[in-house]
């Protein structure tokens, strides 16, 4: 874990290095934007990634072609910089997203939000912590754990996205007695989660693995659960025909949410 945080955070810093107002931006096919920073912290996780484990398979956002599914046993699972469009905007909750992936499911994870000096990390199993850091020192390193169940009255604290709303998730979240909406970029909304200051982030809109792996690992690992929009599992790394997608999910901060879903 510490060596892939550092790698995290190492590529968090070449994010920030990046002038956004000079830097190109460009479109990939799906509409989504790239730019010079995605790449350069790409950049980063692939070598690192060489030094520390050069025989695990890498399943990259920015390096999809190169990836040989499915991938059968472990598999790093990676998005150098999730929540391009915050970033572009000027906005400050943008992250880097690694997890490993054993047999079809997220069993490590971290989520660095390098803008913000906040980092969410888990073990399936073993626990999760929010750490903070400054340049590549870390500062603190906290437990954390998801919240209970909202009793009979109490609201339920939904993370919602800014720039990806869509009207099942809407919907979804109206069920919820007396719910509150937190708006939250990119994979933050799982940090939210895990470190108990949310109970659910619904997206029934389609996302790929690599939003998704990182979150649902330190989710587990802090207690919670996440499964797809019916309430059943989700794996990865398998791949469709429509390419890695995960056509919706549900992050849950208390298991027994899921179960009576």
């Amino acid at each position: 874990m510490e060596p892939l945080t550092a790698l995290v955070v190492q590529a968090g810093e070449a994010i920030l290095a990046v002038n956004r107002a000079a830097m190109r931006v460009d479109g990939k096919q799906d509409g989504s934007p790239v730019t010079d920073a995605d790449l350069a912290a790409d950049r980063v996780i692939a070598d690192g990634l060489a030094q520390l484990a050069g025989d695990v398979p890498t399943l990259s956002e920015e390096r999809t072609q190169s990836a040989v599914p499915p991938f059968r046993d472990s598999f790093f699972l990676i998005d150098p910089l999730d929540g391009t469009k915050e970033f572009v905007a000027g906005r400050n909750e943008f992250t880097v997203n690694l997890a490993i992936v054993t047999r079809g499911v997220p069993l490590l994870g971290i989520v660095s939000a390098p803008a913000l000096g906040l980092l969410w990390r888990g073990i399936v199993g073993r626990g999760a912590e929010r750490v903070t850091f400054k340049g590549p020192a870390i500062v603190t390193a906290e437990p954390i754990h998801t919240r209970r169940l909202p009793e009979q009255g109490e609201p339920w604290i939904a993370t919602v996205s800014r720039s990806h709303g869509d009207k099942r998730s809407e919907a979804f979240i109206d069920g919820r007695p007396n719910a509150v909406r937190k708006t939250v970029g990119s994979a933050v909304k799982f940090g939210r989660i895990a470190e108990g200051s949310a109970d659910i982030y619904p997206r029934f809109g389609p996302t790929s693995e690599w939003d998704v792996g990182a979150g649902y690992a330190v989710v587990t690992a802090a207690g919670g659960k996440v499964t797809d929009e019916s309430g059943g599992e989700l794996r990865f790394g398998q791949r469709n025909d429509t390419g890695f997608i995960i056509p919706g999910f549900i992050a849950w901060g208390d298991p027994r949410a899921a179960a009576s879903y």
